[in-house]
Protein backbone atom coordinates (compact mmCIF):
# COMPACT_ATOMS: atom_id res chain seq x y z
CA UNK A 1 0.00 0.00 0.00
CA UNK A 2 1.23 3.97 -0.93
CA UNK A 3 2.44 5.74 2.03
CA UNK A 4 0.93 9.05 0.78
CA UNK A 5 2.31 10.72 4.17
CA UNK A 6 5.57 12.17 4.34
CA UNK A 7 7.60 12.08 7.43
CA UNK A 8 8.00 15.74 9.03
CA UNK A 9 11.03 16.40 10.16
CA UNK A 10 11.25 17.84 14.02
CA UNK A 11 11.72 21.29 14.49
CA UNK A 12 14.07 21.46 17.27
CA UNK A 13 14.84 25.80 17.95
CA UNK A 14 18.59 26.41 17.56
CA UNK A 15 20.10 30.17 17.78
CA UNK A 16 23.10 31.78 16.30
CA UNK A 17 23.95 35.27 16.94
CA UNK A 18 25.28 37.41 13.56
CA UNK A 19 26.23 40.94 14.77
CA UNK A 20 23.69 41.28 17.30
CA UNK A 21 20.96 39.55 14.87
CA UNK A 22 19.45 36.16 16.34
CA UNK A 23 19.41 33.40 13.65
CA UNK A 24 16.95 30.31 14.56
CA UNK A 25 17.06 27.59 12.34
CA UNK A 26 14.93 24.76 13.37
CA UNK A 27 16.50 22.07 11.46
CA UNK A 28 20.02 22.63 12.33
CA UNK A 29 20.08 19.13 13.98
CA UNK A 30 20.46 17.61 10.80
CA UNK A 31 23.51 18.19 10.51
CA UNK A 32 25.86 16.06 12.30
CA UNK A 33 28.12 18.19 14.64
CA UNK A 34 30.57 15.54 13.69
CA UNK A 35 30.53 15.19 9.79
CA UNK A 36 33.94 15.18 9.11
CA UNK A 37 34.35 11.37 11.14
CA UNK A 38 30.87 10.83 9.31
CA UNK A 39 32.49 11.29 6.32
CA UNK A 40 35.29 8.39 7.01
CA UNK A 41 32.34 5.86 7.85
CA UNK A 42 28.60 6.29 7.82
CA UNK A 43 28.06 4.62 10.21
CA UNK A 44 28.83 7.08 12.97
CA UNK A 45 26.00 9.12 11.75
CA UNK A 46 23.62 10.05 14.51
CA UNK A 47 20.89 7.78 15.13
CA UNK A 48 18.13 10.47 14.71
CA UNK A 49 19.52 11.86 11.66
CA UNK A 50 19.75 7.99 10.41
CA UNK A 51 15.70 7.46 11.14
CA UNK A 52 15.01 10.67 9.36
CA UNK A 53 16.72 10.33 6.39
CA UNK A 54 15.64 6.55 6.41
CA UNK A 55 12.10 7.60 6.59
CA UNK A 56 12.15 9.87 4.26
CA UNK A 57 14.36 7.09 1.70
CA UNK A 58 10.89 4.99 2.65
CA UNK A 59 8.96 7.24 1.62
CA UNK A 60 10.18 8.24 -1.53
CA UNK A 61 10.04 4.70 -2.71
CA UNK A 62 7.05 4.22 -1.42
CA UNK A 63 4.90 7.10 -3.40
CA UNK A 64 7.06 6.53 -6.78
CA UNK A 65 6.80 2.64 -6.42
CA UNK A 66 3.60 2.70 -9.20
CA UNK A 67 5.97 4.14 -11.47
CA UNK A 68 8.51 1.03 -11.08
CA UNK A 69 7.01 -0.38 -14.80
CA UNK A 70 7.67 3.12 -16.46
CA UNK A 71 10.95 3.73 -14.82
CA UNK A 72 12.29 0.35 -15.81
CA UNK A 73 10.86 1.09 -19.39
CA UNK A 74 13.00 4.32 -19.57
CA UNK A 75 15.65 2.62 -18.20
CA UNK A 76 16.06 0.32 -20.76
CA UNK A 77 15.63 2.15 -23.82
CA UNK A 78 18.27 4.62 -22.36
CA UNK A 79 20.62 1.40 -21.95
CA UNK A 80 19.58 0.77 -25.71
CA UNK A 81 20.97 3.68 -26.95
CA UNK A 82 24.39 3.17 -24.82
CA UNK A 83 26.84 1.13 -26.54
CA UNK A 84 27.26 -1.11 -22.96
CA UNK A 85 30.51 -2.97 -24.03
CA UNK A 86 32.34 0.39 -25.47
CA UNK A 87 35.96 0.34 -25.20
CA UNK A 88 38.04 3.60 -25.41
CA UNK A 89 41.36 3.69 -27.90
CA UNK A 90 44.28 1.81 -27.36
CA UNK A 91 46.77 4.83 -25.67
CA UNK A 92 50.48 4.07 -26.32
CA UNK A 93 52.92 4.23 -23.10
CA UNK A 94 56.57 2.65 -23.25
CA UNK A 95 56.29 -1.18 -24.74
CA UNK A 96 52.44 -1.32 -24.15
CA UNK A 97 49.01 0.20 -25.71
CA UNK A 98 46.87 0.40 -22.45
CA UNK A 99 43.07 0.43 -23.35
CA UNK A 100 39.27 0.26 -20.90
CA UNK A 101 36.60 -1.23 -21.76
CA UNK A 102 33.16 -1.72 -20.34
CA UNK A 103 31.18 -5.47 -20.51
CA UNK A 104 27.49 -5.87 -20.48
CA UNK A 105 25.47 -5.40 -17.44
CA UNK A 106 28.86 -3.77 -15.77
CA UNK A 107 28.85 -0.53 -13.55
CA UNK A 108 32.99 0.00 -13.97
CA UNK A 109 35.63 -0.64 -16.55
CA UNK A 110 38.08 -2.87 -17.18
CA UNK A 111 42.01 -1.77 -17.50
CA UNK A 112 43.92 -3.49 -19.80
CA UNK A 113 47.13 -3.35 -21.50
CA UNK A 114 49.14 -5.67 -24.32
CA UNK A 115 52.54 -5.47 -26.14
CA UNK A 116 52.64 -2.92 -28.99
CA UNK A 117 54.22 -5.99 -30.80
CA UNK A 118 50.99 -8.34 -30.24
CA UNK A 119 50.72 -10.42 -27.63
CA UNK A 120 48.14 -11.57 -25.25
CA UNK A 121 45.78 -8.97 -24.12
CA UNK A 122 45.83 -8.75 -19.87
CA UNK A 123 43.52 -6.94 -17.28
CA UNK A 124 45.11 -4.98 -14.86
CA UNK A 125 42.49 -3.95 -12.85
CA UNK A 126 38.58 -5.52 -12.99
CA UNK A 127 36.72 -2.37 -11.32
CA UNK A 128 33.53 -4.57 -11.12
CA UNK A 129 35.65 -7.39 -9.06
CA UNK A 130 36.37 -4.65 -6.98
CA UNK A 131 33.19 -2.76 -6.73
CA UNK A 132 31.77 -6.69 -5.76
CA UNK A 133 29.59 -6.31 -2.40
CA UNK A 134 30.47 -2.54 -1.68
CA UNK A 135 27.59 -0.19 -1.06
CA UNK A 136 29.43 2.13 -3.35
CA UNK A 137 32.93 2.24 -5.36
CA UNK A 138 34.30 4.81 -7.21
CA UNK A 139 37.78 4.34 -9.18
CA UNK A 140 40.16 7.67 -8.48
CA UNK A 141 42.63 7.74 -10.55
CA UNK A 142 45.33 4.97 -11.74
CA UNK A 143 49.06 6.09 -12.51
CA UNK A 144 51.48 3.39 -14.55
CA UNK A 145 55.42 3.25 -13.05
CA UNK A 146 58.10 4.18 -15.47
CA UNK A 147 59.20 0.66 -16.06
CA UNK A 148 55.35 -0.67 -16.36
CA UNK A 149 55.93 -3.30 -13.65
CA UNK A 150 53.87 -1.34 -10.55
CA UNK A 151 50.69 1.01 -10.34
CA UNK A 152 49.62 2.79 -8.25
CA UNK A 153 45.53 3.27 -7.90
CA UNK A 154 42.80 4.71 -5.90
CA UNK A 155 39.53 4.11 -5.11
CA UNK A 156 36.20 5.06 -2.77
CA UNK A 157 34.36 2.54 -1.47
CA UNK A 158 31.92 5.21 1.17
CA UNK A 159 31.21 8.21 -1.24
CA UNK A 160 32.98 10.29 0.75
CA UNK A 161 35.75 11.80 -1.97
CA UNK A 162 38.38 11.13 0.26
CA UNK A 163 40.30 8.41 -1.85
CA UNK A 164 42.94 5.26 -0.98
CA UNK A 165 45.42 4.94 -3.01
CA UNK A 166 47.11 1.27 -3.14
CA UNK A 167 50.15 0.18 -4.65
CA UNK A 168 49.79 -2.77 -7.18
CA UNK A 169 52.19 -5.30 -8.28
CA UNK A 170 51.15 -5.63 -12.17
CA UNK A 171 52.69 -9.26 -12.61
CA UNK A 172 51.36 -10.52 -10.05
CA UNK A 173 48.17 -8.42 -9.75
CA UNK A 174 48.73 -8.10 -5.81
CA UNK A 175 48.45 -4.77 -3.52
CA UNK A 176 50.61 -3.76 -0.91
CA UNK A 177 49.70 -3.94 2.59
CA UNK A 178 50.39 -0.59 3.48
CA UNK A 179 48.46 2.36 1.43
CA UNK A 180 47.66 6.27 1.63
CA UNK A 181 44.86 7.50 2.96
CA UNK A 182 42.47 11.10 2.56
CA UNK A 183 43.78 11.24 -0.53
CA UNK A 184 42.64 13.81 -3.73
CA UNK A 185 42.92 10.65 -5.64
CA UNK A 186 45.51 11.41 -7.99
CA UNK A 187 49.15 10.56 -7.98
CA UNK A 188 52.60 10.81 -10.28
CA UNK A 189 55.35 8.84 -9.94
CA UNK A 190 58.48 10.51 -10.08
CA UNK A 191 60.89 8.98 -13.17
CA UNK A 192 63.37 6.95 -10.64
CA UNK A 193 60.17 5.40 -9.40
CA UNK A 194 61.08 6.35 -5.83
CA UNK A 195 58.50 8.85 -4.73
CA UNK A 196 54.80 9.16 -5.70
CA UNK A 197 53.16 13.17 -5.70
CA UNK A 198 49.96 13.05 -4.50
CA UNK A 199 46.85 15.48 -2.85
CA UNK A 200 45.96 14.98 0.74
CA UNK A 201 42.28 16.21 1.46
CA UNK A 202 42.32 17.98 5.01
CA UNK A 203 39.25 17.47 7.49
CA UNK A 204 37.33 20.06 5.58
CA UNK A 205 37.28 18.04 2.36
CA UNK A 206 40.26 20.89 1.37
CA UNK A 207 42.54 19.45 -0.69
CA UNK A 208 45.47 22.29 -0.14
CA UNK A 209 48.62 20.25 0.50
CA UNK A 210 50.79 18.52 -2.23
CA UNK A 211 53.18 15.71 -0.32
CA UNK A 212 56.08 13.85 -1.99
CA UNK A 213 55.72 10.06 -0.71
CA UNK A 214 58.49 7.88 -0.36
CA UNK A 215 57.62 4.23 -1.81
CA UNK A 216 57.68 1.41 0.57
CA UNK A 217 57.84 4.08 3.62
CA UNK A 218 54.87 5.13 5.63
CA UNK A 219 52.74 7.92 4.99
CA UNK A 220 53.60 10.22 8.38
CA UNK A 221 56.95 10.58 6.84
CA UNK A 222 55.52 12.29 3.80
CA UNK A 223 57.52 15.65 3.11
CA UNK A 224 55.23 18.39 2.80
CA UNK A 225 56.19 19.93 -0.84
CA UNK A 226 53.39 22.70 -1.49
CA UNK A 227 50.45 24.10 0.74
CA UNK A 228 48.27 26.51 -0.62
CA UNK A 229 47.01 29.07 2.09
CA UNK A 230 43.88 30.43 0.20
CA UNK A 231 40.90 27.99 1.67
CA UNK A 232 38.92 29.01 -1.75
CA UNK A 233 41.31 27.43 -3.87
CA UNK A 234 41.95 23.76 -5.14
CA UNK A 235 44.78 21.83 -5.88
CA UNK A 236 45.48 18.34 -7.81
CA UNK A 237 49.19 16.75 -8.90
CA UNK A 238 49.71 15.82 -12.86
CA UNK A 239 52.80 15.11 -15.01
CA UNK A 240 53.96 17.05 -18.24
CA UNK A 241 54.02 14.83 -21.36
CA UNK A 242 58.01 14.68 -21.45
CA UNK A 243 57.52 13.25 -17.66
CA UNK A 244 59.84 16.08 -17.14
CA UNK A 245 57.54 17.96 -14.75
CA UNK A 246 54.91 16.96 -11.86
CA UNK A 247 52.43 19.71 -12.00
CA UNK A 248 50.82 20.95 -9.05
CA UNK A 249 47.43 22.95 -10.40
CA UNK A 250 46.04 25.77 -8.41
CA UNK A 251 42.90 26.85 -9.29
CA UNK A 252 39.27 27.97 -8.66
CA UNK A 253 36.16 29.00 -10.51
CA UNK A 254 38.26 32.16 -12.21
CA UNK A 255 41.44 31.59 -11.87
CA UNK A 256 44.22 29.21 -12.17
CA UNK A 257 48.29 28.48 -12.28
CA UNK A 258 50.76 25.53 -12.71
CA UNK A 259 53.68 25.19 -10.63
CA UNK A 260 56.41 22.92 -11.69
CA UNK A 261 58.77 20.82 -10.19
CA UNK A 262 61.70 19.83 -12.22
CA UNK A 263 62.34 15.76 -11.73
CA UNK A 264 65.51 14.25 -13.29
CA UNK A 265 64.58 11.30 -15.75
Amino acid sequence: MTNTTPPLAEKRDHVTTWHGIEKHDDYHWLKDDNWQDVLHDPKLLKPDIRAYLEAENAFSSSIMAETKTIQDKLFEEIKGRIKEDDSSVPSPDGPYLYSSSHVVGGQYPLVKRKLRNGGEEEILFDGNALAEGKPYFSFGGIAISPDHKHAAWSFDDKGSEFYTVKFRDLATSTDSTYELTNTGGGAVWSPDQKYIYYTLQDDNHRPLKTFRHTVGTTQSDDELVFEEKDTGMFTGVGQSRSHRFVTIDVNDHDTSEVLLIVTEK
